[in-house]
């Protein structure tokens, strides 16, 4: 076994195993983790000694903190767009591989998930997680968009709730909101929850996932926070602007002040991107097509000083100082957004 690759394949007990071991960057998704992750699914998918995919981490702290946004940031500050254009197709085209997967993928996210982790997870058959997890899209503080396919999956998931709410797939995206295990369970961004994630690893591979989630698969033992809120953000965020969507927070003090908070560093742009692409993706009959508006935006977004001086600003100085141009909602080019998202 190569512990120093970035991805550790073998198969076991017709289990094909895929664990993301690149600890120091916390997963964070590199050209090279993509197209080996690629390969090893198209490698799978017809050998008869595999039954089922297991997608787990190496770093107990994380499963997967996102795409290398960095990557994308140096490629764009160096003039090199086609490489990055060529990542995030990557990137989207194994999102759609995932869900359209011909057999079952199973995700155990025992960790922290943000925005590209969540592509490599929320689309498989089983998307599991523990009372270690956090699942977030914080794409608004760097410049970006929510991607992934994130914008139509979180739109169209039923959980224990009962029903599926476009309104709370826009406030967890656009917000940045970190779900933990039971608002993940409840609004059915994830498939299941158990308590010992390494014992239901160790099921999985022995007993396949059936036996496994019989044995493991339990409700979390608190309450989703969310619950007390969803009134609220049913009630704002059916609303297609920020302006309106603010407006109406106002009637809801608790959560007025919860989207403030979590919006403060928050891309302008951003945020009136992501409307529009929740907007558009809800028309969306496939996750393929929700991926192509996705790559059709994140290549305006990312071309934009937006994008690198969130980057910056967020991941590599670490400062949290992002000056975003325009600085408010009220000046961004809707149209020009409208217009991406609307031509052939």
């Amino acid at each position: 076994m190569n512990i120093e690759a970035p991805i550790v394949c073998s198969i076991r007990n017709h289990t094909g195993v895929i664990e993301l071991n690149r600890p120091q960057a916390l997963n964070s998704l590199s050209p090279e983790m993509i197209d080996l992750i690629a390969a090893t699914l198209d490698k799978w998918r017809d050998d008869d000694q595999v039954e089922q995919v297991f997608l787990t981490s190496t770093n107990p702290k994380a499963y997967c903190a996102g795409g290398d946004v960095r990557f994308a940031r140096e490629g764009i500050v160096d003039g090199k767009c086609q490489e990055v254009d060529d990542f995030f197709t990557a990137e989207y085209t194994l999102n759609g591989d995932i869900a359209e997967y011909p057999k079952p993928v199973i995700a155990l996210v025992d960790g922290i998930a943000m925005g590209g982790g969540l592509g490599v997870s929320a689309h498989g058959s089983h998307c599991v997680v523990t009372n270690n997890t956090f699942a977030s899209m914080p794409e608004m503080n760097i410049g970006f968009v929510t991607d992934v396919g994130m914008a139509y999956t979180s739109q169209n998931v039923v959980g224990t709730r009962g029903k599926a709410s476009p309104e709370l797939a826009k406030f967890w995206g656009i917000t940045g909101y970190r779900m933990y295990a039971a608002d993940l369970v409840w609004s059915g961004l994830v498939t299941d929850y158990v308590k010992d994630g390494d014992a239901f690893a160790n099921d999985v591979i022995e007993q396949g996932i059936d036996a496994a989630l019989e044995k493991h698969s339990t409700q979390p033992d608190d309450e989703a926070p969310l619950a007390e809120l969803i009134d609220g953000i049913e009630a704002s965020f059916r609303h297609d602007s920020w302006q309106e969507i603010t407006t109406a927070t106002e009637k809801y003090p608790e959560l007025k002040e919860l989207v403030a908070k979590l919006t403060a560093q928050a891309c302008p742009t951003s945020i009136v991107a992501a409307l529009e692409l929740y907007r558009a993706e809800a028309k969306c009959s496939s996750i393929r097509d929700a991926l192509e508006l996705e790559k059709k935006l994140g290549a305006y977004m990312y071309r934009r000083d937006d994008f690198a001086e969130g980057v910056r600003a967020v991941l590599v100085d670490k400062s949290h100082d992002a000056e975003f141009n325009p600085a408010n909602v009220a000046e961004v080019d809707v149209d020009a957004i409208r217009q991406l998202l609307t031509k052939g």
